[in-house]
C-alpha cells in the first residue's frame, strides 16, 4: 500500500490524540510568540528603544493596511489581522532551521488558518450587519445568486488553503533536492529566496483574509459613511 505525501507519522501519543510534528512546532511558534509580545509589552516607554520603534512600525503598516484595503478603523482587526501575518511569517520562516519542516507545509495547518479567517468573516458580518443583514447578503444582487453566492464563500476558504500550502510545500521540496543533490552552500541562496516568498505569502494570506472580511461588513460602513456625509 502507497503512503500518502500528505501523510505525517505521530511522534508521540497523549492519550488518543495522535502529536506529530506540525502540531509541535506550531504549539512552538504560538508559545515563542506569546512569551516575546508579553515581554516585550511590559517594557514600553514615550523614549521608544530601537526594537520599540521597529515593532510601532510594525502596528503602524498593519493599521494602514487594514484601513486601505477594508476602508474602516483598524482598532478591531488589529489583534486578528496581526496575528495571522506574524504566525504565517514565522512559521514559513521556520523551514530554514534544520531538521523543521514548516507548519505551513501541512495542508491540516493551512486548512485550519481558512478556518479561522471563514469563521471570522463570519462573525464580523454578523457582528456589523446582524444576523438577517448578513444573510440577507447572499441574496444580492437577486435570491438566484444565493447558491452561487454560498458556493463562493466556501471556494474562496479553499483558495486560502491551496495557495498557502502549494507556495511553501513547494519550496520546502526545491531546497531540500538542491540540498540532497548540491550539498550545503549551494542552496544558500534559494534559502534566501524563501525568506522572500515566506514574507510575501504571510503578506497575501493577511490581505486575502482582509478582503473577505471587508467585503463582509462593507455595505453597512458604506451606508454609514452615506448618512454621515448627508448629516453634515
Amino acid at each position: 500500500m502507497i503512503a500518502s505525501p500528505l501523510a505525517t507519522a505521530p511522534l508521540l501519543h497523549i492519550g488518543p490524540l495522535s502529536i506529530t510534528e506540525p502540531v509541535l512546532v506550531t504549539w512552538a511558534i504560538m508559545i515563542l510568540v506569546t512569551v516575546a509580545a508579553a515581554l516585550l509589552s511590559r517594557s514600553l516607554s514615550l523614549a521608544p528603544t530601537r526594537l520599540q520603534t521597529a515593532l510601532e512600525l510594525l502596528v503602524v503598516t498593519i493599521d494602514r493596511q487594514i484601513r486601505d484595503t477594508m476602508q474602516t478603523g483598524p482598532a478591531t482587526y488589529r489583534a486578528l489581522i496581526g496575528t495571522l501575518f506574524i504566525f504565517v511569517l514565522i512559521a514559513n520562516w521556520s523551514a530554514l532551521v534544520p531538521g523543521v519542516t514548516p507548519p505551513t507545509a501541512h495542508i491540516e495547518t493551512d486548512a485550519a488558518l481558512a478556518l479561522i479567517v471563514l469563521g471570522a468573516t463570519v462573525f464580523y458580518g454578523i457582528r456589523t450587519r446582524g444576523t438577517a443583514g448578513y444573510l440577507a447578503a447572499f441574496a444580492e444582487p437577486s435570491w438566484i445568486m444565493i447558491p452561487l453566492n454560498v458556493v463562493e464563500q466556501i471556494t474562496r476558504t479553499f483558495s486560502l488553503v491551496v495557495r498557502l500550502f502549494g507556495n511553501v510545500m513547494s519550496g520546502v521540496f526545491v531546497i531540500g533536492i538542491v540540498l540532497s543533490l548540491a550539498g550545503l552552500l549551494v542552496p544558500i541562496p534559494l534559502m534566501a529566496l524563501d525568506l522572500l516568498t515566506g514574507a510575501v505569502q504571510a503578506y497575501i494570506f493577511s490581505v486575502l483574509a482582509m478582503v473577505f472580511i471587508g467585503t463582509a461588513i462593507s455595505d453597512t460602513h458604506q451606508q454609514a459613511t452615506t448618512e454621515n456625509s448627508e448629516k453634515s
